[in-house]
This record gives structure tokens, sequence and C-alpha cells, in this order.
């Protein structure tokens, strides 16, 4: 976790978890993933996830068949759902 706000710099952060809606990478529907890795500032009271945790999100839905996953499911259901690719052969960022 990063040691202050990414909005207004203030050390004053916590981690904490929250339901996030994410649109599908095919764009047909957009899902709930609850119990999120997420930081909450008590300066600003914005409430954010970090970049490492939306890649890996945005990773993780690119590269499983999402026809199978509900309305809902919880990140860590997420994270573990299995994969058809190993990795994003199209992340060209790393």
């Amino acid at each position: 976790m990063s040691h202050s706000c990414e909005w207004c710099d203030s050390k004053n952060i916590k981690e904490i978890t929250d339901s996030v809606y994410w649109e599908l990478p095919d764009g047909t529907r957009a899902i709930e993933i609850t119990e999120t890795p997420a930081v909450t500032c008590s300066e600003c009271a914005m409430t954010y996830q970090e970049e490492t945790t939306v890649k890996g999100i945005e990773d993780q839905l690119f590269l499983i068949d999402c026809k199978q996953i509900g309305k809902t499911i919880s990140y860590k259901e997420l994270m573990e759902f299995p994969r058809l690719l190993k990795r994003n052969y199209f992340d060209f960022s790393s």
C-alpha cells in the first residue's frame, strides 16, 4: 500500500475492502466485485483501488471466461477463477 492518499497526499489512509462495479472487457455488462482491496482517506473522503489492484482485475477479466461469472463475485473468487491463458499477451506496458 502507498503511504499517502493518491488524491490529496494525506497520511491518514486505511486499507479496507469495498464493492466495486466493473465493465467486462467485451462491454456486454457490468459486474459487482465484492470485498475488493481498497484505500480510504479520512482527509478527502476518497475510497479507491490502487493501480496494482486495478491492473490485476483488468488482466484477470481479460484472461477468464466471463460468461461463467454471475452478476456478483468476490475479489478472491475472481482472482482464483481458472484462466484460459497464462498471462495477458496484449499488455505491452511491462
